[in-house]
């Protein structure tokens, strides 16, 4: 896990926890269109000013976690509101990938 000298450990924790709480579906279509197709489960698992990071697992393995995403911003950012503009990017890539229909915003 990166450590992340641009956002401090509070603001990381707050992110993850709205991801993974509010976000889980999306988490698990970053997956499948980027690591796994297969995937079945999805966290965010860490963020810094280059990437977010997610770990996901496949249905009938006997791992808890079967792979790990890393997937690098558009550009490096250094202020909160950027990860969430990166996160949406990712979500509307993700859709193009698996040619699915994003939620309206």
């Amino acid at each position: 896990m990166p450590d992340s000298p641009v956002f401090p450990p509070a603001v990381v924790a707050a992110v993850l926890s709205h991801m993974n709480s509010d976000h889980a579906d999306d988490n698990l279509l970053i997956a499948r269109a980027f690591a796994d197709p297969a995937a079945t489960a999805c966290a965010m698992t860490s963020l810094d000013g280059e990437a977010g990071y997610w770990g996901y697992a496949v249905e009938g393995s006997s791992d808890e976690c079967d792979g790990e995403l890393r997937m690098p911003w558009a550009a490096p950012i250094t202020e909160r509101a950027e990860i969430r503009r990166e996160i949406v990017s990712l979500y509307e890539q993700a859709h193009a990938r698996l040619g699915t229909t994003p939620r309206p915003r």
